[in-house]
């Protein structure tokens, strides 16, 4: 999961429970759950803008808060929450306490997390927000609030699943001669770099250019497959024939295909090389 640094993005109208609320009518009760302070800070005055008569019951900044304030409070009619708190996810609340309230979460997750949403029918607002924004929000959740709603909460769990899981790289896009190709990652034995550029090699023995650096590379494949063992080469847990001790406490590795070029494993890499393995 990717968190974008200068967007933001507004996911409304979730129900969490049975409730009867009229909002525009009603003296909003609302508590705020964010960690950044000038975001708190922000929010709070667009929300009294367009909310005139509803309170701020309290500005949390952690999951720890959170759960304290829900289980010695009564339920708001509403809760701001951003996705990432001081000690970790907000998502961790629903585990540990039950949500009473429904919630309008603030994140900066990808666009692929948006769709999530999307599918359980959940709009979202992009940061900066503007007046006119939020109040057509605080619209859509009169209407969704305006009548008794029940939510099924296998909702909110498939949410976070879909948080909670990383999205890796499943394939590349390679050029062979003139032409473009996508190549599955679950084809490469192993990426390597050579001059400046780095390589996918695969189980035929074929190299191809991927338009990514080993650090980028490292980041965006799967640990459980693949192993950094030095600045030069990635290697696929399949792509290992042999291991051999090394001088100087580092291993030496057969691998296939075979590489043109020695394949040791760094020193002060080992011990993690070793756990990876031994899973």
């Amino acid at each position: 999961m990717v968190r974008a640094k200068s967007t933001h993005q507004l996911l409304c109208a979730i129900a969490l429970a049975t409730a009867d609320i009229n909002p525009s009518t009603h003296r909003m009760n609302i508590l705020l759950l964010e960690d950044e302070q000038p975001a708190a800070k922000r929010l709070t005055n667009l929300i009294r803008a367009c909310r005139p008569q509803a309170q701020l019951l309290a500005a949390l900044d952690s999951v720890e808060n959170a759960v304290q304030w829900l289980e010695t409070n009564a339920a708001p009619d509403l809760i701001f929450l951003d996705i990432q708190l001081a000690d970790g996810l907000s998502f961790d609340i629903f585990n540990q306490t039950r949500i009473q309230s429904p919630v309008i979460f603030t994140t900066a997750y990808d666009q692929y997390t948006l769709k999530a949403f999307k599918v359980n029918s959940v709009d979202y607002l992009l940061k900066p927000i503007d007046e006119t924004e939020l109040a057509a929000a605080f619209d859509k959740f009169d209407q969704v609030f305006g009548k008794k709603l029940e939510y099924d909460l296998t909702a909110i769990q498939q949410l976070i699943q879909s948080m909670s899981q990383p999205q890796y790289k499943e394939r590349f896009l390679v050029r062979v001669g003139q032409q473009m190709i996508y190549l599955q990652v679950a084809d490469v034995l192993y990426f390597y770099s050579e001059e400046g550029l780095a390589y996918a090699k695969t189980a035929d023995g074929k190299k191809h250019l991927v338009d990514y650096t080993l650090e980028q590379l490292e980041e965006n494949l799967n640990p459980a497959d693949f192993f950094r063992i030095n600045r030069k080469i990635i290697t696929h847990v399949h792509s290992i024939v042999k291991i051999a001790p090394y001088f100087n406490s580092r291993l030496k590795l057969e691998i296939k295909p075979k590489a043109d070029f020695e394949v040791i494993v760094s020193r002060e890499r080992v011990p993690d090389f070793k756990k990876w393995l031994d899973r």
